[in-house]
């Protein structure tokens, strides 16, 4: 983003992409805010944008002025709730937008694929597209769950610093859904290494008893996603898993260029 001096108050500067510079500057602020955990000071946003701070300073009164941004007692800032709205609504369209490749991945695969984006501490399920088979696996739009229990949690979460995971596992406890999830950081943490190592999750009867799931991340999303199939135990073998994440790898790899080029 552009970091030089800031124009007058009120002005419409365009930057050299043809774009309005002030607006550049206060979407930067806000996505710089939301890596930073949602709340931060002035003098943290000036470092971190390289921008000066009357020039911050406008910028977050005209956000909080539009409920965007509000203002703590403490006098940092947070993410204002109608950004709320925002997200709910991009979120389905999200969803709307991997439909395609999800069927393209039922098709392929034969098995119940699924998107899932890291919301806060859970999993939420924004699309899914349902597998032919009499016996087949569904997951609610919608549903959410914690993220040590499933593929797309793994997958998304091998993409986060492991004192970062140590904290959300602190947060949320790591309840068992079957005798067979991971109930230790230390397991949990040893998992991540295994996903990163061999890039993609494996779910193996930790979620639902019977049901095993293989899941990836969306690479370059505008969020952090992850998409999966799902499919009995019997079906999604060893040797189907062979045949299974190279098309996952390949509609990831897909989905983000179509995210990338809709500009989403």
């Amino acid at each position: 983003m552009p970091t030089s001096s800031a124009s007058t108050p009120g002005s419409a500067k365009s930057s050299g992409g043809g774009g309005v510079q002030s607006l550049e500057r206060a979407f930067d602020l806000l996505e710089r805010m939301a890596d930073a955990g949602g709340e931060v000071g002035l003098s943290e946003l000036s470092a971190m944008s390289g921008l000066p701070l009357p020039t911050i300073h406008r910028l977050m009164r005209t956000l909080v002025a539009c409920g965007y941004v509000r203002q703590q007692p403490n006098r940092r800032y947070a993410l204002g709730p109608r950004l709320i709205r925002l997200g709910e609504s991009a979120s389905r369209l999200l969803g709307t937008w991997a439909r395609p490749h999800l069927a393209r991945l039922v098709a392929e695969t034969g098995e119940t694929a699924n998107m899932a984006l890291l919301d806060g501490d859970e999993v939420v399920y924004v699309a899914q597209v349902p597998s032919k088979h009499s016996m087949r696996m569904f997951t609610e739009v919608g549903r959410r769950v914690l993220p040590h229990t499933t593929g797309v949690g793994k997958a998304l979460l091998s993409e986060v610093a492991d004192d970062e995971v140590r904290a959300l596992l602190g947060r949320t406890g790591m309840p068992a859904a079957t005798d067979r999830t991971i109930t230790t950081p230390e397991g949990f943490l040893a998992a991540l290494a295994e996903v990163r190592r061999q890039g993609y999750a494996v779910d193996d009867n930790e979620q639902e008893v019977g049901v095993r799931c293989l899941a990836v991340c969306v690479p370059g999303s505008p969020t952090a996603a992850a998409i999966s199939i799902s499919g009995p135990a019997g079906r999604v073998t060893e040797d189907a898993t062979e045949k299974i994440v190279p098309v996952l790898r390949q509609v990831a790899l897909e989905l983000s260029q179509s995210l990338a080029s809709s500009g989403a």
